[in-house]
This record gives structure tokens, C-alpha cells and sequence, in this order.
């Protein structure tokens, strides 16, 4: 093969190109160009690199080049008979080593599966006929991210990856936090959907930090209030423990000193909502000073609202009968034994929002403390959609005890079989201690300065200059950086078959109605839905089922309009569910 240019200079990672005249070279070189793979003959070895600039300004003082090309060294193909690629360089090229466009054979050594354990992502940008395969196991040991701006395919890109994980690890357990309710049905019979309306995480599995987030509603806690609070929940676990422990129906009743048994306000173990509030009832009916009264009588009502509130249903129901479920809850949630379903979606979307970030916590924590105390022996992939929201770089913005526990599992979670996969399109906003533990990361366009600096910072490959190339990627395309896949890479992303696309509900705005406008009955059916969501009144109490059909519009409802009313195909069925019938 003729080169199309020579080694001019070499320094460190990088080298520079002299690109030889049209005339000297086939005309199918003259598109050597920036994104190109290069192969550097050598006289051991076979040098891969990509050239990151094409440049005309300073040439050497000769005739024979037209341009010079900067190229990163990747690594270098090595053997005779049997070549074998590997990362980094042993031998550097000298000056005057001929550089020539990489052919599809040695592509197909850099990229040729190691082992079972690879998953099919797509194709090369540079050549269609190569497949861009990923190393399942290096990409979850040592965590994952997706990064990408808004109508890039970062959803779709993630629905392939986990489908592929899935195919590859059967029994791997997946933990995915949809929030805007977009991956419901990418993945089939596999995955079971959790939502306000199915779910169960009675509160006393939620630590001190959590439930006093969950009674504030997202506000810094009244000092007072939380005082009293630390001072009688261990004594109401103490009180359920006695009375479970008991064959004697009123010892539940007997006075305990907190200090004799031995539980903390963190310690995950039962207690009744009742019992909290008769100690705290019973010390406020101690005081004398009415003004000292007060704050007793606020917490009272603050805990009352909470729990008589329908979307809370899902932590508070049968809050005063009790019962040691966490091993059924922990079941449900994280699939063991899986029974076919390995994967659990959570949909986050019609959860209210101040309990979000609470609920998130609870689920990290108890994921990472599982694998902890189970000693890692049925490891689960944890992942985070819009995972800048739950651990944010701002430490003013957010709920800490969430950050801390997604920090956990990137910090600590690999030793205990507990991997994360965080996908954001924001990844300044994101934590960048929790975002340099992603040791593989899947770029996708990125417009955003900040975010290509932060990439720059946690990108150390040879291959960072790669990183110039984000902001013009095309839908689909993808920078594939770090231990997962065999050098960094420009692939595209292999089309996902059409059930496994996500439907984001966001797409309902696009959607223009029909109908020049809308009558008074439809505001009216919609209001009665909206205020239905916060209030005990069952307008569909006939039926008892989850998948309950939509109330039927109002008779004098146009049939434009009734569509309306009605959850689209194409969307999630639950975005209705809390409108159309209150949490029970």
C-alpha cells in the first residue's frame, strides 16, 4: 500500500504527519481528515492513531508535503500470523515512518471480541462493516455513563445498552430510575414497572435525614421539632419490638428508656405511626408552658398531614398496624429471586415532588447496603436517569443524604457487586467525584461549554482531544471513551427495534390538538382529575384494578374532544392513572 504521508515529528502521546501531494499518493487517501484512524508502520509493530488536526499553516520547508495531520497514538498491533491489538505504546515511531489510512483487517483486530462476555453496540463511524463491541464486564465493575443533550438518542442509546446487558447477563439484576416515565416498555416481559400506585416502602425503612425531608417537604427541619423527633422514634421501635416480642397483648404499652434498647433513629426496624404520636402527645400534655406546647402540637399536625395526604399512601398505608415487611420489600424491589424479571423500572414521574429526592435515597441506600451485608453475592446494576439531579456539584442544591448515597455506590458499590450507570445531559451540574468513578463513558452531542470541560478533566485517555469532536456529533453517534471498549471510538449506536424505543411523555406537547379549542366540560373533567390526585374521593370506586379503563368523557363532550381524555398509545397508560383515580 502507498502512504500518504510520513512521521515528521514525535512528542509524548502525540505525533505529527507531513501529508504528501495529491500526486503522490491514491486519490481514496486524500480524505485522510480529523476523526480518521491512522496506521504508523513501524519496524516491530504496527502504531493505531487517530488524527485529531489537519493543518496547512507551517509546513516544513520542502515541497513534498501539502499539510501536516496531528495524530494521538492509541496503541499498536503486535505479532505476525496471529496480530493481537493492545492499549498504549511500546514502540515509537521514528521520523520518516510511512503513515497510511488503517485498513478494514486491522479495524477488525483492534476491534475483535476478547470473549463471551461482549455486547454489539453498533458500527464504526469510519467503517460500517465493523462492529463497536463492549466489554459487559469491564463496563459494569467499573461503572458507566451516558452523556448526551436532549434529542441526541441518549434514551434510546440506553434502552439498547440495558437490552444488550440483559442478553448478555440474564441474571443480572437492573435497577432503573425512570423519571420522566419513559422506558416502561422497552423491555418487555423482563422488567416489572413501579409507580405511587403499586408500590410499597412503608416509612420506618427511611433513616432519620429521610423521613424528616419527607414531613418537612424538602425544607431544612424546625431544630425543635427535630429534637423531639430524635427522642421518640428509637422509643417507638423499642415499644413494637417489646409487643412483638411479647404474648401479652398490653406491654406494647410499658414505658421504655430509650437508652436501654439499643436502637438508633436509623436502625431499619418497625414502628407505628400511633405510637409516635401518643409520645409525643403524651410529653406535650407534660408541659405547662403553652408557648413550648406549640411546637409539639405543630409536629403533631405536620406528621397528621403527611400521613392523611393520598399520594403518601404508598409509604404510610397500614402506618398503625405495623409488621416487619422489609424482606418482602427488598424483594419486590430488587427482584430476588428475579422469577424471569430481573429488571425493576421505577417510575418517578408521579411520585410528589418534594418526597422524590427522599424516596431516591432510600433506594440507593438500601441497594448499596444490601450488596454490603449479602457480601456482594447477587450483584445489580443501579441506574440513575437524570442522574444530576440527585447529585448535583452545587452542594446547596439538592437533598445531601442522596448524593451521599449515589457517591457510596461509585465510591465503594464494585466491591459489594453494586454497579452504577448514570445517564445525564448535564454532566457540570453533576458531581465530578462521582462522575470520574464512570470508568466508561458513552458521549453522545454535547453543545454546552461546561460540560466539555468537565469531560476534558475526566477523560485521561491518549484520545482526549477526541473530545473537540462533541459538540458536531450526529444523532446517534457516540464517543466511546475508557475501559469497556478496546481504544476510544466514534461509533453509532445499531437501531433499536421499535417496542424498545422510549416514549417520553414530553412528546404529548408536540402533539397539536385537533380541534380549534376546548368546551367548559373538558376544563371540567380535567380539574376533577387534577383535584382528584390530593383528596380521598374515589370517583371510579367500582373498579378495583390497577388497569382500571378511563372514566368515560361527559356526555356533552365533543367526540374531538374525548381523545383528550384518553392515555395516547404512544404513551405511558399510568400518566393518567393519579387523575383519574386518587392513591387508597
Amino acid at each position: 500500500m502507498t502512504s500518504f504521508g510520513r512521521v515528521i515529528s514525535v512528542r509524548g502521546s502525540q505525533a505529527r504527519v507531513g501529508l504528501l501531494a495529491a500526486g503522490q499518493m491514491p486519490l481514496s487517501e486524500v480524505r485522510a481528515t480529523v476523526g480518521r484512524f491512522v496506521s504508523i508502520r513501524c519496524a516491530s509493530s504496527i502504531i493505531v492513531a487517530m488524527i485529531t488536526e489537519v493543518s496547512c499553516e507551517d509546513l516544513p520547508a520542502t515541497d513534498n508535503y501539502i499539510a501536516t495531520a496531528s495524530v494521538d497514538l492509541l496503541g499498536e498491533i503486535l505479532g505476525g500470523d496471529r496480530p493481537k491489538f493492545q492499549r498504549g505504546v511500546t514502540h515509537y515511531p521514528t521520523i520518516g515512518d510511512a503513515t497510511e489510512l488503517i485498513t478494514n483487517q486491522e479495524l477488525r483486530t483492534v476491534y475483535a471480541p476478547s470473549g463471551s462476555d461482549q455486547i454489539n453496540v453498533g458500527t464504526l463511524q469510519q467503517d460500517r462493516s465493523v462492529i463497536a463491541y463492549v466489554d459487559v464486564e469491564e463496563m459494569l465493575s467499573k461503572h458507566f455513563a451516558v452523556l448526551g443533550s436532549t434529542g441526541v438518542g441518549k434514551s434510546t442509546g440506553v434502552s439498547l445498552l440495558l437490552n444488550e446487558i440483559l442478553k448478555s447477563r440474564p441474571n443480572l439484576r437492573i435497577f432503573l430510575l425512570d423519571v420522566h416515565n419513559e422506558y416502561g416498555r422497552c423491555f418487555g416481559e423482563r422488567a416489572q414497572v413501579l409507580n405511587p400506585r403499586n408500590l410499597k416502602l412503608p416509612f420506618w425503612l427511611f433513616n432519620f435525614e429521610e423521613i424528616v425531608d419527607v414531613l418537612f417537604g424538602g425544607r431544612p427541619g424546625v431544630p425543635e421539632e427535630l429534637d423531639i423527633l430524635a427522642e421518640v422514634i428509637p422509643i417507638a421501635k423499642g415499644i413494637y419490638t417489646q409487643y412483638q416480642n411479647s404474648d401479652r397483648v398490653g406491654l406494647g404499652l410499658k414505658r421504655v428508656d430509650p437508652k436501654q434498647i439499643g436502637y438508633t433513629v436509623d436502625t431499619p426496624v418497625p414502628y407505628r405511626l400511633v405510637d409516635l404520636l401518643s409520645l409525643i402527645d403524651e410529653r406535650m400534655g407534660k408541659l405547662e408552658n403553652r408557648s413550648s406546647r406549640i411546637i409539639y402540637h405543630k409536629l403533631i399536625s405536620r406528621i397528621d398531614a403527611v400521613r392523611n395526604d393520598p399520594r403518601y399512601a404508598f409509604m404510610f398505608d397500614n402506618a398503625n398496624v405495623g409488621g416487619d415487611t422489609m424482606a418482602e420489600v427488598i424483594s419486590h424491589l430488587f427482584r430476588l429471586p428475579a422469577n424471569g424479571r430481573p429488571m425493576t423500572i421505577m417510575q418517578l414521574a408521579g411520585f410528589p415532588a418534594e418526597v422524590v429526592d427522599s424516596v431516591v435515597s432510600v433506594l440507593c441506600r438500601m441497594a448499596f447496603d444490601f450488596g454490603l451485608w449479602s457480601d456482594g453475592v447477587s450483584p445489580m446494576l443501579f441506574v440513575c436517569e437524570e442522574a444530576h439531579r440527585y447529585a448535583s456539584a452545587d452542594r446547596n442544591i439538592g437533598f445531601g443524604p442522596t448524593r451521599k448515597a449515589v457517591s457510596r455506590i461509585a465510591k465503594e458499590g464494585r466491591k459489594y457487586g453494586v454497579y452504577l450507570g448514570l445517564i445525564t445531559q448535564r454532566p457540570a451540574e453533576l458531581d465530578a467525584t462521582i462522575i470520574s468513578q464512570c470508568n466508561t463513558l458513552f458521549t453522545m452531542r454535547l453543545a454546552n461549554d461546561r460540560d466539555q470541560a468537565l469531560l476534558r478533566s475526566a477523560v485521561s485517555d491518549a484520545a482526549a482531544n477526541l473530545l473537540s469532536f462533541v459538540p458536531s456529533l450526529g444523532t446517534r453517534e457516540v464517543l466511546a471513551f475508557g475501559e469497556g471498549v478496546a481504544l476510544p471510538t466514534r461509533l453509532r449506536f445499531k437501531e433499536v427495534p421499535p417496542h424498545q424505543l422510549p416514549r417520553g411523555e414530553a412528546t404529548i406537547a408536540t402533539v397539536p390538538s385537533v380541534t380549534a379549542g376546548h368546551d367548559m366540560h373538558f376544563v371540567s373533567a380535567v380539574l376533577e382529575r387534577w383535584r382528584g390526585a390530593t383528596s380521598h374521593r374515589d370517583t371510579t370506586a367500582n373498579d378495583p384494578g390497577m388497569n382500571a379503563p378511563t372514566a368515560p368523557p361527559p356526555r356533552s363532550m365533543s367526540p374531538a374532544d374525548a381523545p383528550m381524555l384518553q392515555p395516547s398509545l404512544g404513551l405511558d397508560p399510568d400518566r393518567f392513572s393519579l387523575l383519574k383515580k386518587p392513591l387508597r
